[in-house]
C-alpha cells in the first residue's frame, strides 16, 4: 500500500474510533507473531515426533496426560520468553483511556494480560484485560469439578504421580485451553458477541478472519450498524467487508492508529 494510502486510510480509521461510543477488538495469531510466539502447528510445531493436533485433544489427555503435560510445559518454556510488542501496549493504553474498548483474543500466550498490567501501572488493569475465547496456557482447570487459577510455573512431568492435581477434589488438572474437538466456553463466546453487537466499531488486528467461530465477531457488529477496521499484512475474507483495511504488521500500526486517541 503506497504512504499516502496509508496515511488517508489511518486517518479514516482514527475519525471511525475517535467517534465510536464503544469499539469492540478481536486480535489473532498474528499479533502475537511479531513478540517471536511460534505457532506450534504445521512442521513449526513438531515435538518428540508429534504434532499439536495430535497432542491438544481430550483423548490425547485422558491416555496420556504425562506426555501432553510435557508437551504443555514446554511450550509456556518457550512463550514465557517471549515479551509484548508495541502492538499489544498500543491496545492496552487504549482500553485503559477513557473510552469503553473491549479486547477479545484468539490467542492462548497471554501477552495482552502482560501488557495491560505493565500499562496501567498502579492502576486497576481491568478495562485492558483480554476475554480469552481460547482460553490460556497460563491458566489451569480441573479434569472433574470447578477449580481454575492462573498457573505460570514449571510442571513436573516425570511420572503420572507428580502431575498437577486439583485441591479441591484431586483430579488432574489441564491446560486451560480449548483442545481440538471441544466447543468454546458458551459464556465466554456469548460475551464476546454481545461486546461486538454493542460496538460502534471492530477492530480487528492479525487474524485471518478463517477460525470460527470468532471469526464471525466483527460480523456481529456489521449486523448491528457499526464499522470494521482491518489491520493486517495481507488480504483476508473480511477484507472486502471492512470499512478501512491498514497493511502491514500490527506492531507497527496499532501504534500508529491509536496516536493523538489517547488522553
Amino acid at each position: 500500500m503506497p504512504d499516502h494510502e496509508q496515511d488517508q486510510g489511518l486517518q479514516e480509521a482514527r475519525a471511525l474510533l475517535a467517534s465510536a461510543r464503544k469499539v469492540c477488538v478481536l486480535t489473532g495469531a498474528g499479533v502475537s507473531a511479531e513478540s517471536g510466539v511460534p505457532t506450534f502447528r504445521g512442521e513449526e510445531g513438531l515435538w518428540k515426533s508429534f504434532r499439536a493436533e495430535e497432542l491438544a485433544t481430550p483423548h490425547a489427555f485422558r491416555r496420556d496426560p504425562r506426555t501432553v503435560w510435557e508437551w504443555y510445559d514446554w511450550r509456556r518454556g518457550r512463550i514465557r520468553g517471549c515479551v509484548p510488542n508495541p502492538g499489544h501496549y498500543a491496545l492496552a493504553r487504549l482500553a485503559l483511556g477513557a473510552r469503553s474498548v473491549r479486547i477479545v483474543t484468539q490467542n492462548v500466550d497471554g501477552l495482552h494480560e502482560v501488557a495491560a498490567r505493565e500499562a496501567a501501572g498502579s492502576r486497576d488493569p481491568s478495562p485492558a484485560l483480554p476475554l480469552e475465547v481460547h482460553g490460556s496456557i497460563f491458566r489451569v482447570r480441573c479434569t472433574s469439578c470447578t477449580y481454575r487459577i492462573p498457573h505460570r510455573d514449571r510442571v513436573r512431568t516425570e511420572s503420572e504421580a507428580v502431575l498437577p492435581r486439583c485441591p479441591v477434589c484431586g483430579s488432574l488438572l489441564r491446560p486451560d485451553v480449548v483442545w481440538f474437538g471441544e466447543a468454546l466456553d458458551s459464556r465466554v463466546l456469548e460475551e464476546a458477541f454481545e461486546s461486538a453487537r454493542g460496538a460502534s466499531v471492530c477492530l480487528v488486528a492479525g487474524t485471518s478472519a478463517l477460525v470460527q467461530p470468532a471469526a464471525s465477531v466483527p460480523l456481529a457488529t456489521l449486523e448491528g450498524g457499526g464499522s470494521v477496521v482491518e489491520v493486517n499484512p495481507a488480504d483476508t475474507p473480511l477484507t472486502s467487508m471492512a470499512d478501512v483495511a491498514l497493511r502491514g504488521p500490527s506492531g507497527e500500526i496499532l501504534p500508529r492508529l491509536v496516536e493523538g486517541l489517547l488522553p
